[in-house]
């Protein structure tokens, strides 16, 4: 009998939890998990932040592209300008111009402008699309031709950035003195009864100084390069900065007013005068708008304006300022949202661009990118998971669909290019090679993902559908398959978001082409919105600024979309277990 004392038995061993050596552990141990914890939650803080200043950004440029300024005026249609032959014919009235028409309202709003250079200026304003909505109205109602309509015509990109603020703020100050215009129009001369403008004149020299100042420091540090090669222009801006110190020098000396400082203007008698030679008790000018008279206008009843940002650094130059201030003020200026923007193609006038082309374009590319990868990506998914023998090829196999999962977006575009342009000979800029790209791009990840997802159905399911008599094609169709659909799905969708938003491969098979009709066919000329992004970031308009960032924004909400669908589709067919 073997005696159980003798036995090697394991020692409990006594954990200390009461010393202070213990205690100080337990302490450190907690301190660490939540320093951790705080670690965590500043790298979400973080995350957030850039987030949300990002998307701030973006919504920030982008709400200036979602709204427009136009002109709500009676616009008289004479029958001989539209319809000549009074036959109210459709395409008559649609080909008729319809320039001449808008010009003329325009110039009654502001009567007495005189000069051709002037009255061009005018008409500058108006987008080249102003008369389209005219010319709607007309086709919609032959009975109009003849009478006044009141329409709406589209202020320029200049002009509705302008009103947007994106111009020069204006200042101006009642005058103290009597002024006494030479005349109403053309160049006049302003004299005053006492030193009205000796402020103005102060300005200019001290802003001639500054600039002098500021030469002087350019001819210094290219001094100092020692190149040889600028020594003439090194001369040429020592002389100017003399030039200019001299005349800040001479303080009661006559000044003539360039487009590099800012303008000075001079509002009496129901006019507008751009100074252009300034001295203290008088200017010289340019008349902007017409004045009604050249009586004497007493103390108080004219002012000295000022466009504090120079004419050289502004897009709208003093003249259309004027007009668009006398337009305002009139209260013929709308401000309204940019349908447009949504509703027409591209176009090389910002104010006409629109994203509907893009956006066709890639509605139509992805349908064809999910009518190939996805019946594609799930039948190879199923035969790989459940019915591909496990061997050496299948192996290689899997390999090989994993590294095309890495394969960066523009070798897909050079594949492309080589395969189904110049070797099948399919049309250019098409949303069906477009669609071809893609779907080889996203079809990777849709085999990966449904394999994820038909592995995830507990094994169990396919036993019993076995067990009760089904054949293995019928338990993998009938009972795994449908169970793998939400993951199946959800990998799609967010394959999807990634065709939308891929660029390299589609520039590769030529979709930066300028394309101004909306695509309506899967062979037609297209494009998609990220090269329609991309296309105007590269614009130098300042209104493709505002436009880029509106294009993003469409495209955040497509993707926020086609994410938001995935979560639905997961939530609503997923099965717990």
């Amino acid at each position: 009998m073997t005696d159980v004392t003798s036995l090697d038995l394991p020692v409990s061993r006594r954990v200390d939890v009461t010393s202070d050596k213990a205690q100080r552990q337990i302490r450190a141990r907690y301190r660490a998990e939540r320093r951790f914890r705080s670690y965590g939650l500043i790298a979400l803080a973080i995350t957030a932040l850039f987030l949300v200043v990002l998307m701030f950004d973006i919504v920030r440029n982008a709400l200036p592209a979602f709204t427009h300024h136009s002109l709500v005026m009676d616009v008289p249609v004479s029958a001989e300008a539209v319809d000549p032959e009074g036959k109210k014919d459709v395409a008559t009235i649609k080909g008729a111009d319809y320039f001449p028409v808008t010009r003329d309202a325009l110039n009654a709003a502001i009567p007495g402008i005189e000069g051709r250079a002037a009255q061009r200026t005018l008409a500058q304003i108006l987008s080249t699309g102003a008369p389209d909505a005219l010319r709607d109205q007309l086709v919609a109602d032959p009975s109009l031709i003849g009478k006044s309509v009141r329409t709406r015509l589209m202020l320029s990109d200049d002009a509705d950035l302008y009103l947007k603020g994106s111009g020069t703020t204006i200042t101006s100050r009642r005058a103290r003195g009597t002024a006494t215009p030479s005349g109403t129009t053309g160049e006049i001369t302003i004299l005053t009864s006492s030193n009205d403008f000796a402020d103005e004149l102060v300005a200019v020299k001290t802003a001639l100084a500054d600039r002098g100042r500021q030469i002087s420091a350019e001819a210094s540090r290219l001094e100092r390069s020692g190149s040889t090669t600028v020594a003439a222009r090194i001369q040429e801006l020592k002389k100017e900065a003399v030039d200019l110190e001299a005349r800040y020098r001479q303080p009661k000396v006559e000044e003539t007013l360039d487009s590099s400082v800012p303008s000075l203007l001079v509002e009496l008698n129901g006019g507008l005068v751009k100074v252009t030679k300034l001295n203290d008790i008088g200017v010289t000018g340019n008349v902007l708008l017409p004045l009604k008279s050249a009586d004497e206008a007493k103390p108080g009843d004219w002012k000295v304006v000022n466009y504090t940002v120079p004419e050289s650094g502004r897009k709208v130059s003093d003249q259309e300022v004027a007009f668009l201030e006398r337009l305002k003020a009139q209260g013929v200026v709308e401000r309204h949202f940019n349908w447009q923007f949504l509703t027409s193609g591209d176009s090389r006038e910002p104010e006409l661009a629109g994203i509907r082309g893009a956006l066709m374009g890639s509605i139509l590319t992805l349908f064809v990118t999910l009518a190939l990868c996805l019946p594609i990506g799930v039948m190879a998914a199923v035969y790989l998971e459940e019915f591909a023998p496990k061997n050496r090829l299948t192996e290689i196999i899997e390999v090989n669909i994993n590294n095309l999962a890495a394969v960066p977006s523009i070798v897909f575009g050079l594949l492309g290019l080589a395969v189904f342009l110049n070797f099948f000979g399919l049309p250019r800029s098409a949303p069906l090679v477009g669609g071809l790209v893609l779907a080889l791009l996203v079809l990777p990840t849709i085999i990966i993902a449904g394999r994820a997802a038909i592995k995830a159905v507990p094994p169990s399911i396919k036993e019993a559908a076995l067990g009760v008599g089904a054949s293995h094609q019928q338990a993998v169709f009938h009972h795994v398959l449908p169970l793998a659909m939400p993951g199946i799905m959800t990998g799609t969708i967010i394959g999807m978001a990634h065709a939308l938003g891929e660029t390299a491969p589609l520039l590769m098979i030529g979709m930066i082409a300028f394309i101004v009709d909306v695509p309506s066919a899967l062979t037609e000329a297209a494009t998609v919105l990220p090269v329609q992004i991309f296309l105007w970031s590269d614009l130098p308009e300042p209104a493709f600024q505002s436009k880029t960032a509106a294009a993003i924004v469409v495209l955040l909400v497509f993707l926020f979309a086609m994410n938001g669908a995935a979560i639905w589709l997961r939530k609503k067919f997923e099965t717990r277990w």
